[in-house]
């Protein structure tokens, strides 16, 4: 797959550097930079990402940092039974247990909540970090929402975490998880009061949670753009129809001429 000239390779994570030192210089540089495409296109192209992905695998499937990013890309292109497949070899190779929530998501992604649930409660959670904690507390609330449990989904996403006014990069989508499943459970003052507090959170825009409360709160939003866009092809059309109303006129103007000229005769 082709490269942009733009990308060195010299953009990845210096960790993910050091590992691909194991390979020969051209070989090393060639992974990098299609690491470097996985990582740039994987929120807006997810399939582009997963092609350079492949390519990378291709060229070095016993490296981690390769095998986790292709895993990623086919998470992101819900290719989630490769996806946990290239997450379980990173981890066997590594020993590292970072990944232990995205692939219980896997699982709920292949349709098997329970199995999610399962690796909620087991001992490799307590050696995550709090971000990788708060992560398994949305999966398992997540699959808890697959199997119709609203109440026991609401029940799990309660938390220091969640009660906390301190905010951190997971606050904003752990307050939009909880309200999302007050919405579902009919309590919808309690999901507007927390989709209020996930947008006072949420600084980068993770979540869609401003849209969701102004749709509770009854407000519709005017696209200017699109409008103007209507405006432009309403124009368009009525020129359109006048040209043809002109046309149809000359050419019953003219037909009359000729008509009146065959009576003379």
């Amino acid at each position: 797959m082709p490269i942009p000239e733009d990308v060195t390779g010299d953009e990845i994570d210096k960790d993910v550097r050091q590992e691909l030192q194991s390979l020969p210089k051209g070989l090393a540089e060639d992974v990098a930079k299609n690491l470097v495409m996985v990582a740039r296109l994987i929120d807006e192209d997810p399939e582009g990402a997963y092609g350079y992905s492949k390519v990378a695998l291709r060229l070095a499937s016993r490296v981690a940092a390769v095998r986790e990013a292709a895993g990623f890309a086919a998470y992101a292109s819900q290719k989630y039974s490769e996806a946990l497949a290239e997450f379980r070899a990173a981890r066997r190779m590594t020993g590292n247990v970072e990944l232990w929530p995205v692939m219980a998501d896997c699982e709920r992604g292949l349709g098997r909540p329970e199995k999610a649930l399962d690796m909620a409660g087991a001992p490799e959670v307590h050696k995550l970090d709090k971000a990788g904690q708060v992560e398994m507390r949305l999966v398992a609330a997540g699959a808890r929402r697959d199997m119709g449990q609203l109440d026991a989904a609401i029940v799990t996403l309660q938390s220091p975490e969640l009660a906390s006014n301190s905010v951190q990069p997971w606050t904003a989508r752990l307050r939009y998880a909880y309200a999302d499943a007050l919405l579902a459970a009919g309590r919808e003052d309690e999901a507007r009061e927390w989709f209020a507090k996930a947008v006072e959170s949420d600084k980068d825009g993770s979540t869609d949670a401003s849209d969701r409360l102004a749709e509770l709160d009854g407000v519709e939003f005017v696209d200017a753009f699109a409008e103007e866009e209507d405006e432009a092809d309403g124009e368009a059309a009525e020129k359109v129809v006048d040209e043809v109303e002109d046309e149809d006129t000359e050419d019953t103007e003219d037909g009359e001429g000729v008509a009146e000229g065959d009576l003379k005769d």
